[in-house]
Parts: structure tokens; sequence; C-alpha cells
């Protein structure tokens, strides 16, 4: 199979997206497989905008509500099999992972949910974080996973312009968000990024207010997160910073098999 390149983004709408050259960056960053979030469209439309990428297959994933969530995996080569669910029903209403199995390896594209305005959803993304582990780690013992996507958590300090503003008072970084990145790791799966950058401060998402992205007031949310076994076969990993169009920016990551 060789060196793979895997590109995931949080689009912010693929109706949007395209409309503001999503074919181009396509066309430049070339990658093997794309993970896409927040696609905010039907399968069907997802597949439609498909078409017009002949190099790619399409595989998607939508919310029961219209123009919500939704994820989508566009790759080069073929699946051995596809999953839509984390087969728990609470959790599967909302389109937010798309999951395709390789001759070597798990992809998993993933939308974390957001705890929400005044953290309503706190308790629910709590009892996320816990059933999606298990279904990683079920996953992982057949064969390693490579989980990509919004992750919603800004895991230390390092991954924040304002931690202490935003310790406990913000989504994104409260103590039970940070346990559920923290289980991953102590199960084993690697923040590539992190591994290869111990101390770079970069962001992945920034605000739409107050000029947030030109005063680079950002956080580390999105993450491609790797089993053990494939530690030593990432040859690269990748901030796209200076890719426009959302208010998330694309990562990259070169695994070599």
């Amino acid at each position: 199979m060789g060196k793979i390149k895997l590109i995931s983004w949080n689009i912010n709408g693929i109706r949007a997206q395209i409309k503001k050259d999503l074919s181009g960056f396509i066309k430049e960053s070339d990658a093997d497989i794309y993970l896409f979030q927040e696609t905010k469209a039907t399968i069907d439309i997802v597949k439609e905008i498909g078409l017009t990428f002949p190099d790619y297959s399409i595989y998607a994933n939508e919310a029961v509500k219209k123009g919500y969530s939704g994820t989508a995996i566009f790759t080069k080569e073929k699946p051995i099999s596809e999953t839509y669910t984390i087969g728990i029903d609470e959790h599967d209403q909302e389109g937010r992972i798309t999951a395709l199995e390789f001759e070597k390896f798990y992809i998993v594209n993933v939308y974390v949910p957001n705890s929400g305005s005044g953290m309503k959803r706190l308790d629910y993304r709590k009892q996320w974080d816990k059933d999606f582990l298990a279904f990683n780690l079920n996953l992982n013992k057949n064969k390693p996973v490579i989980v990509g996507g919004d992750f919603n958590v800004a895991h230390t300090e390092i991954d924040l312009a304002r931690p202490k503003a935003n310790y406990n008072k913000t989504s994104g970084y409260t103590q039970v968000e940070i346990d559920g990145m923290d289980n991953f790791q102590k199960s084993g799966f690697i923040d590539s990024f992190r591994a290869e950058h111990p101390e770079e401060k970069i962001y992945t998402f920034w605000s739409m207010r107050f000029g947030a992205r030109a005063r680079d007031v950002g956080w580390r949310i999105d993450y491609f997160l790797v089993s053990p076994d494939l530690k030593d076969k990432v040859a690269s990993t990748g901030i796209l910073s200076d890719v426009m169009g959302s208010d998330h920016c694309p990562l990259s990551i070169e695994v070599e098999f």
C-alpha cells in the first residue's frame, strides 16, 4: 500500500465549501483520503457533489435533523467495509461517524458532539466519549485504527490561546472533556501531531467573532489519533492553518504501510 496521505477538515457546510473552491483544495492537496466533518447535507447531496471528484469513492452519513452535523469520507481506494453507527441509538441520530475498513487499518471520521452553550450537553458528551472510545477499542482488536476529526476539546493548556479564561467555563475546555481525551490516550491512542510537535502552539479552530483568526486567538480541537501499532508508521503530520473557508483549518497525516 505504501505511504498514504489523509486530510481531515471540519468544512462547516459542504455546499458552502464547494462555492469556496473545495475542488481547488482537493486538486492541490491530492490526499488519498479526505475526512470531512459538519457537511450539513444529506447523503444524496454529498454523493452528488462527489460526482465532480471521479478519482474518489464517497461515503457519507447524515443527521436526522436536516442541515446539521454530518460526516463524509472521500477515498481513492475502495474499502472492504463501511460503518455509520457505533451501535447506540442515542448517538446514531446525528450522523457523527463514517468509518471504513481497509486491508491494513480502519479509518474513523468523527464529529464529536459539542457540549453546547451553557454546557447543556456536557453529561451527554461524557457518555459519548466513553461509548466512542469503546467503539474504537473494539475495532482495534482486529486491526489498527486511525481516528480523525473534530473532537471539540482542547486537550492541554498549549492547545488554546487562553486556557485560564476558558477552563471549566467554556465548552471544549472543561475537565470532563479533557478527561475524555485523556482516556483515549490512556488506552494507547496517540495524538499524532503532538507526538511530532510536543511544544508547538498552533490552532485548528477560531471563533467567527471578534476577529479571532486574524489575531490567532484559537483552539486546537481537531486531531488524528492513531493506534499504538501505528506509532512508528506515522511519517509526517501537519496543520494547514493558511487554508481558509471554514472556522476550522485542515490537518494532515502521512502513514507508511
